[in-house]
């Protein structure tokens, strides 16, 4: 077995755009651990919107990485092995420049989500993930979070997919080094503070499992993957990825052709490199 560990993004490249996971994909993955590899789910989603998805495929034990990174726990207890997130001036600060722009807010906590609006964009994305949003209706997030003392862990705005990278290039300049600027979808621009990325979600798994980065292999498809295929030794990318990821990665099939599948069976397990 060339990688012991395998690392997967979620959305857009395990999981299909009708939000199911291919038969394929679930037999390369039961055939993989099968063998004695360790199959991992490095996302940004919030733990109660991917920890049900895991158990579909029979992962029920073990981390799974929420949060890009500053979110890790274990599947059968729920405990937190990792817990990051944003100092409290520095979410107001994130949540105030957001507001003054007027956008469509998600603020979260560990364990919730809080929005701005409820709109068709939030129905969505509340019927993709399986979770339901607390609407701040009287007053703005930050001032909500201000009062109430709650830890933000993510922030994110919801767009038009034409205004994705101007404000993502708007932020980065407003607001520093000291913050990480990304997308995981066309629509939603994510800020982290530095250094949660998934580039630590692939150092904490190493660690955890006791396996080198060099035995590790990660795949995604958005820009929130590229820290964590930069650390992997193993870098893969499914067809409809972000070109970023394409120009440093072995491309394989898309996720509607069980791109995962592939790059388990044909790499992780097979001799092709």
């Amino acid at each position: 077995m060339r990688y012991r560990l395998f690392i997967s993004d979620f959305d857009g490249t395990l999981v299909r755009a009708d939000g199911t996971i291919s038969q394929a994909n679930r037999r390369a993955i039961e055939a993989y651990r099968a063998d004695g590899g360790i199959f991992a789910v490095c996302t940004g989603r919030m733990p109660a919107a991917i920890v049900p998805r895991l158990k579909e495929l029979g992962l029920r034990e073990g981390p799974v990485v929420a949060y890009q990174g500053a979110t890790v726990l274990d599947i059968a207890t729920g405990e937190l092995l990792k817990d990051e997130g944003f100092a409290p001036q520095d979410a107001l600060r994130i949540l105030s420049v957001l507001e003054e722009k007027d956008l469509h807010i998600h603020a979260y906590t560990v364990d919730a989500l809080y929005c701005n609006r409820r709109d068709a964009a939030l129905k969505a994305y509340e019927r993709v993930c399986g979770v339901q949003a607390n609407i701040s209706e009287h007053e703005p997030l930050s001032a909500l979070f201000a009062r109430t003392g709650m830890r933000a862990v993510k922030l994110l705005a919801m767009v038009r997919p034409e205004q994705r990278v101007a404000l993502m290039n708007e932020l980065r300049t407003r607001l520093g080094a000291a913050f990480y600027v990304t997308c995981s979808a066309d629509m939603l621009v994510e800020i982290m503070p530095a250094g949660q990325s998934k580039a630590s979600a692939v150092d904490f798994l190493c660690a955890y499992y006791g396996i080198s980065p060099a035995q590790t292999a990660a795949i995604g498809d958005q820009l929130n993957d590229l820290p964590m295929l930069g650390r992997a030794g193993g870098k893969f990318a499914v067809a409809n990825a972000e070109r970023e990821l394409r120009e440093i990665a072995v491309v394989v099939p898309s996720v509607e052709e069980d791109g995962v599948a592939y790059a388990l069976q044909h790499y992780a397990m097979g001799e092709l490199r």
